[in-house]
């Protein structure tokens, strides 16, 4: 006889086997053991691709506009050495004849490591946000993923119960400018306790455009009011956009600007007050970079950032590597990291932290939207103060051409990965600690939503963030073509981990 299932706590909202069918394949109504007990469970065997079960909760909780999705799994121990499964969740509210037209939400492929020796149960997110009614009941289905090249698990998975769970975002979100016209790709930095927001401008989503010009905007009140706005450069022949920022080492704020035109190059420009910009180099640079990215110290190196070149297809011309300063951003030197490298292969807007004792960490994007091992964000590891990386997948796969943006937190140790899900417009963040992630790329903690914004595919994206005490600053834009308006969320830095 099998025990009550507890794994759904009393008053929790979500699904235990017996409510649950078959949706797809043929996954199998089963027991596991957990513990010397036996319980009702869905067993996955990972042998027979597409299995998946599916019900349907009736009532979610009262007012909430949004909840996240776990599952709790178990596996038979003795099933090997470590693994991982593949899941992913499919989610839809619809009533009547919408129920003919509309298609589920699906949510992102997540890796779940498994081990033999390991934990008899695991809790597992599945969907960190997921727009709700309240008044309309919720239908869920759980597919194992195991023609997924990630999905390395011989033995069956028992999907012990489905965990939905009521999610808010705590932001306060400030417009910096939505005036007609495509705002975007901003870039935000403080200089002391002021905000400095600069961002670029044209008609649509083109890096190419002559009238694309850069424009920036001061907030001293922690972005709820902004000053009128400023040109930094706006040359009628060239497309101009942001692509990095960071401080040099008197404190004054500088500025990559990419400028795509009759002869592309990159400017860099310095600013102590955030309203006058000077253009300070226009580094010679081979191979071009299709974008500079955030400028960060290193002791005993100088300045540093991070580049990367291609033309995003399966050629083998994409590459990426470093920019050394060690004259405050006068002058600049051009390393090679990596070169020939397929898309798939390519870590794009990377951003950096350096951690100490030669440790740079640095995760970037993906330009490929497949399976969870090529659509994950990388993480680089170098030891050596640059000198040498190492590239490696995350199990950072909730993504869709996103952005990350780093911010290590000095006082608590922090880790704070921000990246905007496109096209669900949820903006998100994973805080861990550098030691549990490096040479571990597979053990970011699952995700949290900090921010929502518009679902438009590619009309919102591209946060970046800055801090000011114990607080942080993502900016981001936002909107639909040709109008988007440039934003800035004011998030509280985490004070522990989840």
């Amino acid at each position: 006889m099998c025990a009550e299932n507890s794994f759904l706590p009393p008053g929790a909202v979500g699904l235990i086997p017996d409510e649950m069918s078959i949706a797809s394949g043929l996954p199998e109504k089963n027991v596991a053991g957990v513990d010397s007990v036996q319980y009702p469970a869905w067993s996955f065997s990972g042998e027979t691709t597409g299995e998946s079960v599916v019900g349907t909760v009736a009532a979610l909780p009262g007012g909430c506009r949004g909840v996240k999705v776990e599952i709790v799994i178990a596996t038979d121990l003795k099933c090997g050495s470590e693994r991982e499964a593949v899941f992913r969740v499919y989610l839809s509210q619809r009533t009547g004849k919408a129920e003919l037209a509309q298609e589920e939400t699906n949510g992102m492929p997540v890796r779940v490591p498994l081990a033999a020796n390991g934990e008899s149960t695991r809790t597992i997110g599945l969907e960190s946000y997921y727009a709700a009614d309240a008044e309309l009941p919720l239908k869920i289905r759980i597919e194992r993923c195991s023609g997924d090249p990630a999905d390395t698990f011989a033995g069956p998975v028992y999907l012990l119960s489905v965990r939905v769970l009521p999610v808010e975002t705590a932001d306060k979100t400030y417009v910096v400018q939505d005036t007609p016209g495509y705002n975007s790709w901003p870039m935000i930095q403080a200089i002391g306790e002021t905000l400095v927001c600069v961002y670029s401008r044209g008609k649509g989503h083109d890096i190419g455009e002559g009238c694309r010009g850069v424009y920036a905007r001061t907030s001293s009140d922690g972005g709820k009011s902004w000053t009128p706005e400023t040109v930094v450069s706006n040359q009628p022949d060239y497309g101009e956009v942001t692509i990095g920022k960071g401080l040099d080492g008197d404190g004054a704020m500088l500025l990559w600007v990419r400028c795509c035109g009759p002869v592309w190059h990159h400017d860099l420009y310095r600013s102590t007050d955030g309203v006058n910009f000077s253009r300070i180099a226009t580094p010679a640079l081979d191979p071009m970079p299709m974008q500079i990215t955030d400028i960060f110290p290193i002791p005993e190196v100088g300045l540093m950032a991070l580049w990367f070149a291609g033309n995003y297809r399966d050629d083998e011309l994409n590459s990426w590597g470093t920019l050394v300063s060690c004259d405050n951003g006068a002058t600049w030197k051009q390393n090679v990291i990596e070169s020939k490298l397929p898309k798939s292969e390519w870590p794009t807007e990377p951003s950096a932290v350096y951690l100490g004792n030669g440790r740079i960490l640095v995760i970037a994007r993906t330009e490929c939207p497949e399976e969870s091992t090529v659509r994950a964000q990388f993480q680089l590891e170098s030891a050596d103060f640059g000198k040498t990386w190492t590239r490696s997948r995350t199990n950072i796969g909730d993504v869709n051409l996103s952005t990350p943006s780093l911010m290590l937190d000095p006082e608590t140790g922090f880790l704070s990965n921000y990246y905007y899900h496109r096209g669900t417009g949820v903006l998100k963040r994973r805080v861990t600690t550098p030691e549990r992630i490096w040479g571990n790329p597979l053990a970011w903690p699952d995700p949290e939503p900090v921010a929502l914004a518009s679902a438009v595919f590619l009309d919102a994206g591209n946060v970046n963030v800055t801090a000011v005490h114990s607080m942080h600053f993502a900016a981001y834009y936002s909107g639909k073509a040709p109008d988007t308006a440039v934003v800035v969320s004011a998030i509280p830095a985490p004070t522990a981990l989840k």
